[in-house]
């Protein structure tokens, strides 16, 4: 997760699945792959836009994989299941939008982490994960994630 001067945290919550409890089949590579609702509350004043990251850091791959970048989301407290606003960006397989956890094997965490953030981003599509980063230094005024777990039904 980044790390930023503020000591705001948004409250990020899915009603797919709770803190660090199993996220079910139908959003991952197993069932419908389709994103899961979220939930943001306490976005600060002067929010322009949200951004989205969801990162596995389990993947066995440096620095982990990640399944979902989007930014330049409406501020909005509900995120609806499959999301298709803002600017759907590159994952860690470099297509665009969500991609839904799929471990070779055990359990992985997925991290859905969004910020509120206090400028539209002029940005292409094609952006990565540590492009947005960078992008975001200094325009985050809060952040918050939740975390999901899977385990395929064979893994």
């Amino acid at each position: 997760m980044l790390s930023f001067m503020s000591t705001v945290q948004l409250r990020v919550s899915s009603p797919a699945f709770g803190p660090n409890t199993m996220i079910p089949t139908r959003y991952t590579c197993e069932g419908e792959n389709t994103s899961p609702a979220l939930m943001v509350q306490d976005l600060p004043k002067g929010t322009k836009t949200l951004a989205l990251i969801v990162h596995d850091p389990d993947a066995a791959m440096k620095g982990g994989f990640t399944h979902w970048v989007a930014f330049n989301i409406d501020p909005v407290t509900n995120i609806p299941q499959e999301f298709k606003g803002g600017v759907q960006a590159l994952n860690g397989a470099n297509k665009l939008g969500y991609m839904g956890p799929c471990p070779p094997s055990g359990t992985h965490h997925y991290h859905f982490m969004v910020y509120a953030l206090d400028t539209m981003l002029n940005l292409p599509k094609e952006t990565n994960k540590d492009q947005l980063e960078k992008a975001m230094v200094g325009h985050i005024l809060a952040q918050g994630e939740v975390i999901g777990l899977y385990k395929k039904a064979n893994g």
